[in-house]
């Protein structure tokens, strides 16, 4: 029997160096991708310009929105936790919170964030345990939290800013005030499935099993928090050049962010931009948005990489001794 192991226990290493290896190249990747979204979105600035930009956001409001963009990604890390109590694969919060800020703050840069983020969570969740059904349950309950969070902030900013949505698209009051119930109706609707249906959804031949009533509501109280928190970050800075009140931002945010999911622009580059400048007219974003854009995008994104990074070595020593150990046996 042991010698019928031993070359199975001597494929061992090579698989796993072909593992490694394979980190190694999407961490480079990763980085000329951050690389070149850098440079696409510094190209669109003249040097004074960017210089300008910059110093007219005071000290206080660029530290009050890193603040708000920390408390935003530590919410996000509650996503990757309630969908793991929903799969039924709980893991420490430290393994949690590295795999939801690597994969999340790579993802929102890079665009694609169900490929490019379920990328990462796959890497990191398959070596703790999970199956490949398990991360791509996950990755559809987070889904489903951020619509949720859309959803519910979105509507209450209709309701308490309607002037966003009458203005610039020219709808009547009533027509905004039924947008509002509607969306705001999703959640509640969300929360009755969980509450009373039973078995399993089927959508287009896949089979969704509805979450418990508690994980139902965790969903829509941080789904909605983690864009209160992003949108108060972007109103930090648009203060530092324009009196505009929270729900406005939040109501022009909103809608940015879903135009940026339905095209697919990595960090939504120039349809943050475009959205705002139209629901806000008038007002010269262009600099507060450039440095909402570093604050909330670009410096997550290098810390991101070098927590993929240094993940990445840590794994790589700890399986390649598990591999030698193997070996010897």
């Amino acid at each position: 029997m042991a010698a019928d192991d031993r070359p199975q226990k001597q494929d061992r290493k090579p698989a796993y160096k072909r593992r490694r290896w394979l980190g190694y190249i999407i961490a480079v990747v990763l980085a000329a991708l951050a690389l070149y979204l850098l440079y696409q979105t510094l190209s669109r600035y003249d040097w004074p310009d960017l210089v300008d930009a910059v110093t007219a956001v005071s000290w206080a409001r660029l530290f009050a929105a890193l603040g708000f963009s920390v408390l935003s990604y530590l919410a996000l890390t509650s996503f990757d936790w309630l969908a793991l109590q929903y799969v039924g694969c709980p893991l420490d919060y430290r393994k949690v919170a590295i795999a939801s800020f690597a994969s999340l703050s790579i993802g929102h840069s890079l665009g694609l964030a169900a490929l490019s983020s379920g990328a990462i969570r796959y890497r990191y969740y398959t070596r703790w345990g999970l199956g490949r059904a398990d991360v791509a349950q996950l990755i559809v309950f987070c889904g489903a939290t951020v619509g949720l969070g859309l959803a519910a902030l979105g509507g209450i900013a209709l309701l308490v800013a309607p002037e966003i949505a009458i203005n610039a698209l020219g709808l009547s009051p009533g027509v905004v005030m039924l947008m509002a119930l509607v969306t705001l109706a999703c959640p509640v609707l969300y929360l009755g499935m969980a509450a009373f249906a039973t078995g399993e959804i089927h959508i287009r031949g896949h089979k969704l099993a509805m979450p418990k009533l508690w994980l139902a509501v965790a969903q829509c109280v941080i789904g909605p928090l983690n864009f209160v928190f992003v949108a108060a970050a972007l109103h930090q800075t648009v203060l530092s050049v324009a009196e505009i009140s929270y729900f406005p931002v939040v109501a022009a945010y909103v809608s940015a962010n879903v135009a940026t999911i339905v095209s697919h622009v990595p960090g939504g580059l120039g349809v943050i931009e475009a959205v705002l400048t139209y629901l806000l007219p008038g007002q010269a974003l262009i600099g507060a948005i450039l440095v909402f854009r570093f604050v909330y995008f670009l410096i997550p994104l290098c810390a991101g990489l070098v927590v993929l990074g240094v993940s990445e070595l840590f794994f790589s020593r700890t399986g390649s001794r598990r591999a030698t150990r193997d070996h010897s046996l």
